[in-house]
């Protein structure tokens, strides 16, 4: 591995400034999903266990570099304190004196939480003299915020080369998990892509067919794929004016020995709303006044051979409009299919993505998974083929 982990650092004595995401949701002065909270646990708990002293930094919300009071930080202290089992000592900034004093203050054992980073102008100018600040208040750096790695921020980006360096342990597990899928995954590999348009997902798709040996294409991107072979999609959402893009995509697929997928069979309705009415046909029998809402069963039989015949799967978007009933069939037969393999040991499947995460948890296929990703933008620019300024920071 280019970048060290917990593992390789000697923490005993010192002061660790850890870089997490806890931007949680919140409503009436308390969180709603302490999913991003509880997940840097283990990290903490490595870090203390070495002898060494915690300071977390973070971002909440976007103050665009002002103290907004609504954003700070103190509102998930308690929270931090009740996920973590431990006493939180909060510092009502995140350089100076104030944070210096929280630092002190705190005993072993206890956690140090700063204030927003981006109360500071400088934290998303990535400017180096705030950075500096903060690399005054510890030892060592541990970046264990993959969610933010896409950002070339101080506290993601300058800092990580300021201090010796590591990753945390959702940091490590998420890297680990990003090179078996695509850095050097066990072929065949399978992408599955869904979503509502292809203008956003362009580069993704153009990566991946130069790296997959299967491109699923789902959700009303496949509608746009399908007008660009001259399908009637009726009134379905489709970009029609990506339909030479989508026809570049699937050349450049052809070039790299890559096979699209999509839709053979697809289920329409007059109305998009929960319970509607509606019938699976033919992709090429839509009627004029039918939308596609979702892939058919044949489709996903199709999927499901393909799958089986895999050894890596990569997802990321729905197959249709699943957040209503009827058209979330397909998404969860296929997730529950892959989950299946991945249960049996015969398939490495990694997913990511928000819609993504909200469907498979949806299917109850989650769990399942080799690994969900929590990373929205970060995970989507991996998937790019980008560099991530934050992991990158990391290998010195």
């Amino acid at each position: 591995m280019p970048w060290k982990t917990l593992d390789d650092m000697e923490l005993a004595g010192k002061t660790v400034l850890v870089r997490v995401d806890i931007n949680v949701p919140m409503e009436g002065g308390h969180v709603t999903d302490m999913t991003r909270i509880d997940k840097i646990g283990p990290t903490v708990e490595a870090i203390i266990t070495k002898g060494g002293k915690v300071v977390l930094l973070a971002h909440f919300d976007r103050p665009k570099g002002k103290v907004v009071p609504e954003m700070s930080l103190g509102h998930v202290a308690e929270a931090v304190a009740g996920s973590l089992g431990r006493k939180v000592v909060f510092g009502a900034d995140c350089v100076g004196e104030v944070a210096a004093a929280a630092i002190a203050k705190a005993g072993a054992g206890d956690v140090v939480l700063l204030e927003n980073t981006r109360f500071h102008p400088g934290e998303e100018k990535n400017d180096p003299e705030l950075a500096a600040q903060m690399a005054k208040l510890g030892d060592v750096y541990v970046n264990d915020a993959f969610s933010a790695a896409h950002r070339a921020h101080a506290s993601t980006e300058a800092l990580a080369r300021l201090l010796p360096a590591a990753a945390g342990r959702l940091m490590e597990a998420e890297l680990k998990a990003l090179e078996a899928a695509l850095g050097s995954p066990e072929r065949p590999v399978v992408a599955v892509v869904g979503g509502a348009k292809v203008s956003t997902k362009i580069e993704l798709l153009a990566n991946l067919v130069t790296k997959v040996d299967h491109l699923v294409i789902g959700g009303g991107m496949a509608n746009t794929f399908l007008v660009a072979e001259g399908i009637e999609v009726g009134k379905s959402l489709a970009e029609r004016d990506m339909a030479e893009t989508a026809r570049e995509i699937r050349h450049r697929a052809q070039g790299a020995g890559c096979k699209i997928h999509l839709p053979v069979d697809v289920v329409v309705a007059r109305e998009f709303k929960a319970g509607a009415d509606s019938q699976t046909v033919s992709v090429h029998k839509c009627p004029p006044d039918a939308m596609i809402l979702d892939a058919g069963p044949q489709t996903v039989a199709e999927l499901e051979g393909v799958f089986a015949q895999a050894r890596t799967l990569i997802w990321n978007g729905p197959l249709g409009a699943f957040e209503i009933e009827p058209f979330n069939a397909a998404t969860n037969a296929a997730a529950r299919a892959a989950a299946r393999l991945t249960k049996a040991g015969g398939l490495i499947s990694v997913a990511g993505g928000g819609d993504t995460v909200a469907a498979l948890n949806a299917a109850g296929a989650a769990e399942d998974f080799t690994f969900i990703s929590t990373a929205g933008g970060a995970f989507l620019e991996w998937m790019e083929g980008k560099e991530l300024p934050g992991v990158k920071a990391l290998m010195g």
